[in-house]
């Protein structure tokens, strides 16, 4: 049985003679680019099938902190990213790699953190779909992406992203990062467990839940 590191860098040293349509890269600190399919990500190795020439694939396997960023064949860069843990990749669920475990949980707009019972590690890469709407005030109902242009507060978790969108942290830190609707991919920066939550400073009047599932 090959190692860790012969199968990463046997398939690195196998790389793309041309240019592969729809394809996942892996972006090396080295500068080496591969490219093929993301498998998955576990225990902070990347599972990766790399594309051999035009026509064959092998499996890889290579260390986390070997890899720069993940691209992936559909990404969105409209959404600004600086308050967001790293996206690899973008939105729609088109991109996410088959075989990932997943957990679904009800968060409920009038607590605080939802416990998901997910534990991360910093580095890994995590898929968000979240449907339903909550209710956050008279005359306020919004779904995972909050409320259309809403106005900074100061008191939210994150003041500058919309009220009662669906927002997550790892473990008992402020480390706060945006979901609201989004598919893409978000490589979280910490480890612990994963709590959800709604963007909101005060829960007393809230109602209704999101239907949140996680892969990872």
């Amino acid at each position: 049985m090959k190692s860790r590191h012969a199968w990463g860098w046997a398939g690195l040293l196998v790389l793309v003679l041309g240019v592969t349509l729809g394809a996942d890269t892996l972006v090396m600190r080295d500068g080496r680019r591969v490219e093929g399919q993301l498998v998955g990500i576990r225990d902070g190795v990347v599972e990766f099938e790399a594309q051999r020439g035009f026509f064959g694939r092998e499996r890889v396997r290579v260390d986390l902190d070997d890899v720069t960023r993940i691209e992936f064949d559909r990404v969105n860069n409209n959404r600004p990213d600086n308050d967001y843990n790293d996206r690899p990749g973008g939105g729609g669920g088109g991109g996410r790699p088959g075989g990932m475990r997943e957990r679904s949980v009800n968060v409920n707009a009038s607590e605080q953190w939802r416990d998901t019972g997910v534990v991360v590690r910093a580095g890994q890469t995590l898929y968000f779909e979240a449907s339903g709407r909550v209710r956050w005030g008279p005359g306020r109902q919004d779904g995972p992406d909050g409320e259309r242009n809403s106005p900074r507060n100061d008191a939210r978790p994150m003041p500058n992203r919309p009220a009662a969108a669906l927002i997550g942290r790892i473990g008992e830190s402020n480390d706060y990062f945006f979901i609201g609707d989004d598919a893409g991919a978000i490589r979280v920066r910490g480890n612990g467990r994963l709590y959800l939550g709604v963007n909101d400073d005060y829960l007393r009047d809230n109602s209704g839940a999101f239907r949140v599932t996680v892969y990872y």
